[in-house]
């Protein structure tokens, strides 16, 4: 039986050391010592009574049996993430592994007149909180390594009819055995979204609105709605920022609900310009600033193209490493010094040489006679990818295509890359525009300012030809392709009306 949802959680007395539980399997486990606790449910080390081991490899979490957060927990497991449809997935998608920490057992034991259901687990590692904490923003290559692996474990819940709806910092934690790997843990609150195969309705209710982790939590969770996997990918987003840029800019709201929905509002709204003024000095957040405009036009039950999304922020395909976290007092730039006086040829030299192998590997570039026609093909295919369901509205579509098409636009052109400019200024920003004038020069969409996971990324670099520019723009491109393709129509009807005339 579930337990009473409308009770308040209470922290449960902690269990004596020792303390041997058996669990649903007929398996017993040996109660080590407690290493943490939460909410409503506690932590001990845990050691199989069949296999005594010093260096415990387990973990028993407990609460008291009418909670609410480790029975959502538990069913998620039992019906989502067994251990042998992990390995099947890992298989089937020819991954290293899947960042879900291994579920063992779990049962029901009582103490002082008190029944607990507890949950046996996979020990993990050092929580990405307290890397944090101990060394404030991460370097850019670690922010889209963790994005892309989050987006791996995302994808295999949302298949399996759960979203997390509670992703952070504290609940991601790397490998107990290999801090390399890195696991998403704590589903508390995973919500199912399509039970049954039928995705739940999108319905607002205030007296539901504002759940979830203040900071992270998504526009949809504001509003009372049911969770669904859009809204899993916007808390990523709002992580990757976090973790890059530093605080958000409504941290210092969170007692307001209102307000700091309102402030995500207005960020998600001004896509790409406000995520791409909020860069660190020296770096971009211009795959962040993409990847954000692709969850934010998805529609409520809308499946996310993942690959996709792992594109944006890997776009090279690059096998992905160990991971690397700042040492403390140093942020993303740490080995870019006095990064305003780079001398420009030197740079441009500099990226062109480290642009050139994915270049050719690519092979996206199209003639140059062509590129015209080749935008309008790609922002069409865009559009496509970034398509809207019927069952919203016409102005909504409407409203959402259209944004999504300037978006794609300003991307478009801050990613020309003249060879001797430096920076790029944008309101409110840190960067010193270059005094000369800036040219433009043209590059494939999806390459459009991207960097690679496995480098390091500096004031100039970027993997796929993204080049910091733009103080004042010419028509755009798109605006171009527009005026020489209907230049080009009404010279052939003029054509063809002066032959008929001509033979009549």
């Amino acid at each position: 039986m579930p337990p009473r949802r409308n009770e308040k959680y209470k922290l449960p007395v902690p269990l004596p050391e020792g303390k041997v539980l058996d669990d649903m399997e007929g398996k017993q486990w040996v109660l080590g010592k407690m290493i943490g606790s939460g909410g409503f449910g506690l932590i001990y080390l845990a050691f199989p009574t069949n296999k005594p081991d010093k260096d415990a490899r387990h973990v028993v979490k407990v609460e008291y049996q009418e909670n609410g957060p480790l029975f959502s927990e538990l069913k998620f497991y039992q019906r989502a993430a067994k251990k042998e449809c992990i390995k099947k997935w890992i298989e089937r998608k020819q991954l290293d592994y899947l960042g879900i920490p291994v579920f063992y057992g779990s049962g029901l034991t009582e103490f002082n007149g008190r029944s607990y259901r507890f949950m046996v687990m996979e020990r993990l590692g050092m929580d990405l909180q307290k890397i944090s904490d101990q060394n404030g923003t991460f370097k850019k290559s670690t922010v889209l390594h963790l994005g892309v692996r989050m987006l791996d474990v995302l994808e295999y819940i949302h298949e399996n009819e759960y979203v997390h709806g509670d992703i952070k910092a504290a609940n991601l934690l790397l490998g107990y055995k290999n801090p390399d790997q890195v696991y998403l843990a704590d589903y508390g609150l995973a919500y199912r979204y399509c039970p049954n195969g039928n995705h739940k309705q999108y319905q607002e209710n205030p007296r539901k609105g504002h759940n979830g982790t203040m900071e992270f939590t998504s526009l949809d969770a504001h509003k009372g709605v049911p969770l669904s996997r859009r809204s899993d990918l916007e808390i990523l987003g709002y992580c990757l920022l976090r973790w890059h840029c530093g605080p958000l800019p409504w941290e210092r709201s969170l007692r307001d609900p209102a307000a700091v929905q309102t402030a995500k509002t207005n960020l998600l709204d001004e896509l790409p310009e406000s995520v791409l003024r909020w860069a660190p000095s020296g770096s971009s957040c211009c795959e962040i600033a993409q990847y954000l405009t692709c969850a934010r036009n998805l529609a409520y039950d809308e499946k996310p193209d993942y690959q996709m999304l792992k594109k944006i922020l890997n776009p090279g395909g690059i096998p992905l490493g160990p991971l690397e976290f700042s040492p403390k007092g140093e942020g993303v730039n740490v080995h870019t010094p006095n990064y305003q006086k780079v001398d420009s040829q030197k740079a441009a030299t500099k990226q062109v040489n480290q642009m050139q192998n994915r270049v050719v590997e690519k092979s996206v570039h199209s003639e140059r006679s062509a590129e015209s026609h080749a935008t309008r093909r790609k922002v069409q295919k865009e559009e496509k990818l970034i398509g809207l369901p019927n069952k919203e509205t016409a102005q909504e579509s409407t409203r959402r295509r259209q944004k999504y098409r300037e978006s794609q636009e300003f991307l478009n052109e801050v990613k020309s890359s003249p060879q001797k400019d430096s920076f790029m200024q944008f309101p409110d920003s840190f960067y010193e525009p270059h005094p000369d004038k800036f040219n433009k020069s043209r590059h494939p969409s999806w390459y459009a300012c991207t960097a690679s996971a496995g480098m390091e990324v500096t004031d100039l670099e970027s993997s796929t030809g993204f080049w910091p520019v733009i103080s004042q723009f010419t028509l755009s491109e798109e605006t171009k392709a527009d005026v020489y393709y209907y230049g080009f129509t009404i010279l052939c009807l003029l054509t063809l009306v002066g032959l008929a005339l001509y033979f009549l």
